[in-house]
């Protein structure tokens, strides 16, 4: 997959189409695999938690993926409105972490680890239990999801009665079709599920045996060229004012700054999780010009194929005061900064990796159909 080719990330499956050959999709009528797995609520759920349920809804889903977190919301909905009727739901992760490529991340803040699962839960407030399965698998393999979301209801034997989306719309404004909640109802009823199985549209799921595609891309981002060129203080201002129409993360850093090092590969870790969707990074070295070659060096060992610059004078003052007039002068300091020159965030010293990836996501929108600065 090629930087920022989401759609080509997402899987329309009847019954499946993407990186490889599908595993088959439990059968209707089949048993209801066990499992035993972590939660983000550092518990082990197992199949036999909710054997008093009258309805148990298994949602397989994943916290990187664009389309399944358009329906994060949906699915605490499901549990809410369902809970106090007799209904099970638990959401299921079956991604391994280590499939995913930096690339695929463009529209998150966070990949699929377990600590990642548990900061979404915490962020958006999951009641339901959220289960971690990317160390093995097994469980998922089992039930055999297509895409995230993929929904399985089973009836109170277990029986599977329906797999397939929750709605017909990733839009909540152009649903038709309530296709997941159809199933629940009519199984509290006592009568058929009205229509058994479904096409789903998501991301396909990061099996482990895709672990060779990342290290493809961290080959392929190794061999990008890394240069270092010497501005004056008007190129700096210039980048500062951000006349482009897309936004830019302005990172001042320095051989000799500790923090600066420490946080440098997180910053090479933004730009390729985000370029694709046209954040450009620019570094900006405050060592002196006579340090240049050592300042080279380092970015290179970084593989920091980013825009980088250093000042073609001594006078780290002209540097701070054509960056950022707000910036008192301590190393590292990064901004990002809009285009027309609104800065949406600033950190002195090290930055939070995690707010500053939030501040990114926040501009661009979660979603592929989100307009840059604006959401939906």
């Amino acid at each position: 997959m090629k930087t920022g080719a989401l759609l080509s990330a997402l899987l329309l499956v009847s019954p499946a189409a993407g990186d490889g050959p599908p595993l088959p999709t439990l059968a209707i009528g089949s048993a209801a695999p066990d499992f035993a797995l972590p939660g983000v609520d550092g518990r082990r759920h197992s199949l036999g938690d909710f054997a008093s349920a009258k309805v148990l809804v298994v949602v397989f889903t994943a916290t990187h993926c664009p389309t399944a977190q358009a329906y994060e919301e949906r699915i605490q909905k499901l549990h809410d409105d369902y809970a106090g009727k007799g209904v099970a739901l638990v959401a299921i992760s079956p991604n391994d972490p280590l499939s995913v490529r930096l690339d695929e991340l463009g529209y998150t803040d966070l990949g699929d680890s377990l600590e990642d699962m548990k900061l979404r839960a915490q962020e958006r407030g999951f009641t339901f239990p959220f289960l971690y399965d990317g160390e093995t698998e097994e469980a998922s393999r089992r039930y055999g999801p297509q895409a995230t979301p993929h929904v399985f209801v089973f009836d109170d034997q277990r029986k599977l009665r329906f797999a397939g989306r929750i709605d017909d719309g990733e839009n909540p404004a152009k649903i038709k079709t309530q296709d997941t909640r159809n199933a629940i109802e009519a199984l509290l009823a006592g009568k058929p599920v009205p229509v058994e199985t479904t096409k789903v549209f998501g991301c396909s799921i990061k099996w482990s045996d895709k672990r060779g595609s990342v290290a493809e891309g961290l080959k392929e981002w190794a061999a990008e060229p890394v240069t270092l060129s010497t501005v004056n203080t008007s190129a700096l201002k210039e980048l500062a004012k951000n006349a482009t129409d897309k936004p830019r993360l302005i990172n001042a850093w320095a051989t000799w700054c500790g923090p600066c090092v420490t946080e440098f590969p997180d910053l090479v870790k933004i730009h390729r999780m985000y370029r694709g969707r046209g954040l450009e990074v620019v570094t900006v070295s405050a060592d002196f010009p006579s340090n240049k070659e050592s300042a080279l060096k380092f970015l290179k060992g970084q593989q920091a194929s980013t825009k980088n610059v250093i000042l073609d004078s001594d006078d780290s003052y002209a540097l701070v005061d054509a960056l950022d007039k707000e910036w008192p002068g301590a190393l590292p300091y990064t901004i990002l900064v809009a285009p027309g020159g609104k800065i949406l965030y600033r950190s002195q010293g090290a930055f939070d990796a995690l707010k500053l990836r939030r501040a990114v996501v926040g501009y661009f929108g979660r979603y592929y159909h989100s307009v840059p600065g604006g959401g939906q």
